[in-house]
Order: structure tokens, then C-alpha cells, then sequence
């Protein structure tokens, strides 16, 4: 049996992976921007490796820097108003 030569050959493959966290609510409540986005603090300073998402034991999630101003003057997760208890998740 002859061996058919391709007429193609890939020389290289550049590969993209997408990924994105299995949340409930995809916004933060407090800035309004995709969690997975920059929060405002970030966006106007330009630190997106520092944007960080912090997690309530409720489930709930907001941008570090939005919750952490919020948290000065309440004490409560903006959504369910339960007190808020950071959970320890590390996904960025």
C-alpha cells in the first residue's frame, strides 16, 4: 500500500482556554462590574493583578476593594443583609 502524503502540514497551533467561576450572581452588587473584571478602585489605579474576589459564607461574592469600603460603614453582606463572614476561597 502506498503511503498518501497531506497536502497540509500545521506548522504550529496557538491555543486559547477560557474559564470563568461557577457563580450565582456574576456582578458585583456593589460596583455593578463582572466579577471578573477590574473593580472601579483597580480600573482607575490600573492594578488588575490586585483585584481580588472575596466571598461571603453566604455564598455571596463581591470585589475585595468594594466590599472591604463597604464593610466601613455596615457590617452585612449587601444582598441578604446577613453578617458578613468572609469565607477563604482563593480563585484570583
Amino acid at each position: 500500500m502506498v503511503e498518501k502524503k497531506s497536502e497540509i502540514e500545521i506548522l504550529s497551533v496557538d491555543l486559547v482556554a477560557t474559564w470563568s467561576l461557577d457563580l450565582q450572581v456574576e456582578t458585583c452588587a456593589i460596583c455593578r462590574n463582572h466579577l471578573m473584571d477590574m473593580c472601579i478602585e483597580c480600573h482607575d489605579n490600573l492594578e488588575d493583578d490586585l483585584c481580588t474576589i472575596s466571598w461571603g459564607k453566604c455564598g455571596h461574592a463581591f470585589h475585595r476593594h468594594c466590599i472591604q469600603r463597604w464593610l466601613t460603614t455596615k457590617n452585612i453582606c449587601p444582598l441578604d443583609t446577613q453578617v458578613w463572614k468572609e469565607e477563604n476561597k482563593k480563585f484570583n
